[in-house]
């Protein structure tokens, strides 16, 4: 037993290592691609930096400012049906200003902070983006354009907004709140468990009544139905099968799938002949009484 245990002692002590949790990696020394895309092979990238590059309409920088961002599965909890948010979900600057974004992810998964609506001659596809895989930070910088306006930031990996990962800068007066920004403003499509299931069990209509002890019962499109004479009908339609499934059984032996069928149609076209001749000739003593003879077929 002690053998034992001082093997199994041994194999956690080696694997142990594997198990732990990623490091924290601060993701400073990333590879310039160019046009402010930045990227390391440790899961970091930055795209839209400009540190130096005023927009059109600024004078000049008017403030030089720095932010700390964190995002994680902790910081959902005082956001209750949400799983991933941001540290913070509001930022305001002026117009103008240099902005350093330092984006630390407290999780084990991909994370981004991403920022859309710049405008797309200086930031490629109008947008300014940071992103960190695992526990990290990478930082970025941008030059906000002038005017009063919102900007949207947020998660782009699959489901990570919609989960809780969105926020809004407001640049000058900002131009409004942006809709389903956690703790700010409420859900578009908001979480209702107020209605219960529906009664989807049939009823009779307003106004119909059913005597006691009737055999007659509420149909689902309001009409009555005889409960006995159904009930009749299934006997005799099981009798019936009981007794011919001995007959059918030795008559189709030895039949391939295609001569069943064909001898099944068979059957059905003499019984609907003898159907038809025995309703013509009850009509025909019918009219005759009247003294309107019909030809016979």
């Amino acid at each position: 037993m002690v053998k034992i245990l001082s093997i199994a002692a041994l194999v956690m002590t080696l694997v142990a290592p594997g198990v732990h949790a990623k490091e924290f990696q601060d993701h400073s020394n990333m590879m310039d691609h160019g046009d402010g895309h930045l990227m390391d092979m440790d899961g970091a990238m930055v795209m839209g930096q400009n540190t130096d590059k005023l927009p059109g309409g600024c004078d000049k920088i008017a403030a030089t400012e720095e932010i700390t961002v964190h995002a994680g599965h902790k910081y959902a909890e005082k956001f209750p049906g949400r799983m991933f948010a941001f540290d913070t979900q509001e930022w305001q600057f002026e117009p103008c200003t240099k902005l350093t974004v330092h984006f630390i992810n407290d999780d084990e998964i991909r994370h981004q902070w991403m920022m859309h609506g710049l405008p797309k001659y200086m930031y490629p596809k109008g947008m300014f983006h940071l992103e960190v895989t695992g526990p990290g930070q990478v930082s970025g910088t941008l030059i906000f354009p002038p005017g009063d306006k919102t900007y949207l930031v947020h998660c782009d990996i699959s489901q990570h907004m919609e989960k809780g990962m969105k926020a809004q800068i407001k640049i000058g007066e900002g131009s409004g709140d942006l809709p389903s920004i956690p703790g700010i403003t409420a859900n578009v499509i908001q979480d209702d468990y107020s209605q219960s299931i529906p009664d989807l069990t049939p009823t009779a209509p307003a106004g119909a009544t059913t005597p006691a002890g009737s055999d007659i019962v509420p149909g689902t499109d309001g009409s009555a139905t005889n409960g006995s004479f159904v009930s009749g009908i299934m006997v005799i339609g099981l009798a019936v099968g009981f007794v011919l499934a001995p007959l059918l059984a030795k008559k189709f032996k030895g039949m391939t799938f295609g001569e069943g069928v064909a001898y099944v149609f068979e059957l059905l076209s003499q019984a609907i002949g003898m159907i038809i001749k025995l309703l013509s000739g009850v009509i025909n003593k019918f009219l005759s009484k009247k003294s309107i003879q019909l030809p016979d077929k």
